[in-house]
């Protein structure tokens, strides 16, 4: 029978599993190769980097809604493509100056793991890059290219605030998930109300 030392450290190593996949992976691709060596050497390095370098505990909520992470992949590539095609104008425009902001967001949830996700995934579209975490308050600053007005920021806002409910959807919590949920049903009454008073 295992002691709980024992119980304790394969549970440790079972929570683990996903950062050491991860890991394995993210060397594998480095290499560019699948061998037996590139494969040995990255799941002792994986094994190492959890065990001598301290990392804070990420929390995981357990929960993933295929259709909600079939929409995210979906929207991040047409993001992609479409901040590409925008920046490769902007490039060859003889007649385009340069206007930068740096735009601070104010994310919905605390979640060490939602944050980071987020912010993987605003820099991944070209024209926008996360320069900051204000991790206590959850902030994201980002340099947005091609900023030049109040709206424009407002915009950029706007989008890094949709990346995150989408990432919430699929894998986060289910409290997240409401907060966001809330957030949103909040916002559209906002906007009906606006725009009947328009």
């Amino acid at each position: 029978m295992r002691s709980p030392e024992e119980f304790s450290s394969w549970k440790s190593l079972w929570r683990q599993l996903p950062l050491l996949l991860a890991l394995v992976l993210l060397w594998l691709l480095l290499w560019e190769e699948l061998s037996v060596m590139s494969l040995v050497t990255g799941l002792l390095l994986a094994y190492l980097v959890t065990r001598v370098l301290y990392l804070p505990a990420v929390l995981l909520s357990g929960r993933f809604n295929p259709w909600r992470g079939l929409l995210l992949g979906l929207r991040m590539m047409v993001d992609v493509v479409f901040a590409s095609l925008q920046v490769a104008v902007m490039a060859i425009n003889p007649w385009w100056k340069p206007v930068n902001a740096i735009v601070a967001v104010q994310l919905h949830t605390r979640s060490d793991f939602v944050m980071t996700l987020t912010a993987e995934a605003v820099s991944v579209v070209p024209g926008t890059v996360v320069v900051d975490v204000d991790r206590e308050r959850g902030v994201l600053y980002l340099h947005a290219l091609g900023t030049r007005t109040v709206e424009e920021a407002e915009r950029t806002r706007r989008n890094v605030l949709g990346t995150e409910e989408r990432i919430v959807l699929a894998i986060g919590t289910h409290h997240e998930a409401e907060i966001v949920r809330e957030e949103r049903r909040a916002r559209r009454a906002r906007q009906r109300t606006n725009g009947g008073q328009a």
